[in-house]
């Protein structure tokens, strides 16, 4: 019978927002994948800048378009869902960087399925 837990992202401090700093790839790093269990990611960002901001979410790897979600923030309006659920593993990365830095955050939760 699996098991499900529900834990923070690895590269968050207390379960607070991770501020990508990155503009390019590699990305700013987000969670490391547990090596066997998998991970369902469920990931919101939110935009503090004046102005729309494109984000690109490395899930995975760097490979484009198999291992990018890419999408734009709306400047301001609450937290929007970047991740959905999807399932990470095998020690996998999930990085993101932004067309401008220092201005997006990301949170989120982990439901680790073992």
């Amino acid at each position: 019978m699996a098991t499900f837990s529900k834990i923070k992202l690895s590269e968050s401090t207390d379960g607070l927002p991770v501020k990508v700093v990155q503009t390019a790839t590699a990305g700013t790093l987000i969670h490391t994948a547990h090596a066997t269990a998998l991970d369902e990611v469920w990931l919101y960002a939110y935009n503090g800048h004046n102005a729309d901001v494109v984000l690109t979410v490395e899930f995975g790897g760097a490979t484009v378009p198999d291992q990018n979600i890419v999408l734009t923030i709306s400047t301001k309006s609450g937290l929007a869902l970047v991740v959905p659920g999807l399932i990470l593993t095998n020690s996998k990365t999930l990085r993101a960087f932004a067309a401008t830095g220092n201005v997006i955050t990301l949170s989120g939760y982990i439901n680790r399925i073992a």
